[in-house]
């Protein structure tokens, strides 16, 4: 190789090196700034962070934060905070290393007092907790959870019946009772009154008791009563032109009607009520009277009798009485008539029951056919 030829190869390798210098620098630059800021920021990157205690519903740990204040810590921990929580320091809060945060959590209770029922929240973790909280007297209650069950986030049911006072008067006595019952009747029955048969309170007995209340027992004895009634029957009137006006004539007798009632008789501690109807049978119906009622107009003259003293015969037989009958039933009326003498002349029904003047006429009738002799004591008295 001749010594231009070597010459030439090494101005070459000199220039390639210049070349490649640059590109190995700007690969080295980010490196080297990295170790630089590294090196340098140690001292900032150590005072920013800061090792403090978080407490989250009773369960602590100690974790390391950059966060600057609670908020930024609550953020990094992805804690949500609702209304009805509590956080102490208060969010906003400026962090320092050491210091302790508190998260509580709210919990729903749907809360049932003495038989009022409301939703109330606590960050209490336990029934005995919570009733603590929310200031519930609970010494002698009755609770539908022990005071040890663990609240859930989601929350739970809380049922409590205070300790009351009552008095119950029953069977003559008052009593005064402490009791936790959820209804009179179990007050009762703690109280050794309870109910029978058909007893009742002057409260519902499925009523919640209450403070300072007074419950009356009321003794009941009850049977069912069956009477039977009479029913009365209407009249009928219907006219009659065959009878003579004024005549009533019955052609179908009344008949009362009878009704069987079931009624429930009651006592109240001793008192019997006033007996309620249950209900009612028609063992007879009720027939009614059916009366006729004559229209038809008779006349008063009949040839040969008119001039005869009939007052005077009538004076004599009955004194006078139209409705007159003798003793055995068989005569009727001013004249004394026997029903077929009665039915012969034209009339209808009871001779007793027909007019003075109806009677007056049959009875002229009656004289132009057989003379005096139907009246054969008094018959004289029509000639004066």
């Amino acid at each position: 190789m001749s010594h231009s030829q070597s010459s030439h190869r090494v101005a070459r390798g000199r220039r390639r090196r210049r070349a490649e210098h640059p590109e190995a620098l700007r690969r080295l630059l980010p490196r080297a700034l990295v170790v630089a800021f590294l090196a340098g920021g140690t001292t900032a990157f150590i005072a920013h962070d800061k090792a403090v205690r978080l407490t989250v519903d009773g369960t602590p740990r100690t974790l390391h934060t950059f966060a600057d204040d609670v908020d930024d810590l609550l953020a990094d921990e992805h804690l949500a905070i609702g209304a009805h929580d509590i956080v102490a320091p208060a969010p906003g809060t400026a962090l320092g290393s050491g210091d302790e945060i508190v998260v509580r959590h709210g919990r729903p209770v749907v809360l049932t007092i003495d038989g009022q029922r409301r939703t109330v929240w606590t960050t209490a973790d336990t029934v005995a907790g919570a009733l603590h909280q929310l200031g519930v007297r609970a010494e002698g209650a009755v609770l539908s959870a022990d005071r040890s069950r663990r609240i859930e986030q989601h929350g739970m049911e809380l049922a409590v019946r205070t300790e009351r006072s009552v008095v119950i008067v029953a069977d003559g006595r008052e009593h005064r009772v402490r009791t936790n019952a959820a209804t009179v009747r179990e007050a009762l029955a703690e109280a050794g009154l309870a109910l029978r048969d058909q007893d009742t309170t002057s409260v519902p007995p499925d009523s919640f008791p209450r403070e300072g209340q007074t419950i009356s027992v009321l003794r009941i004895t009850g049977s069912k009563e069956v009477r039977e009634e009479r029913l009365p029957f209407r009249t009928i009137l219907r006219a009659d032109p065959r009878l003579a006006r004024g005549v009533r004539s019955v052609v179908q007798q009344g008949r009362f009607g009878v009704r069987r009632v079931t009624y429930r008789v009651r006592t109240v501690n001793g008192v019997r009520q006033k007996p309620k109807r249950l209900h009612t049978e028609i063992v007879h119906a009720p027939r009614p009277q059916i009366v006729h009622l004559g229209t038809m107009v008779l006349p008063t003259s009949v040839r040969g009798a008119d001039h005869l003293a009939w007052h005077a015969l009538a004076q004599c037989e009955t004194g006078g009485r139209p409705n007159a009958v003798d003793a055995s039933g068989t005569y009727g009326g001013l004249y004394q008539f026997d029903s077929g003498t009665w039915r012969a002349l034209g009339g209808r029904g009871r001779p007793q029951d027909a007019s003075p003047q109806e009677q007056t006429y049959r009875a002229k009738k009656l004289y132009i056919r057989r003379g005096a002799s139907p009246w054969p004591v008094c018959g004289r008295k029509l000639h004066g």
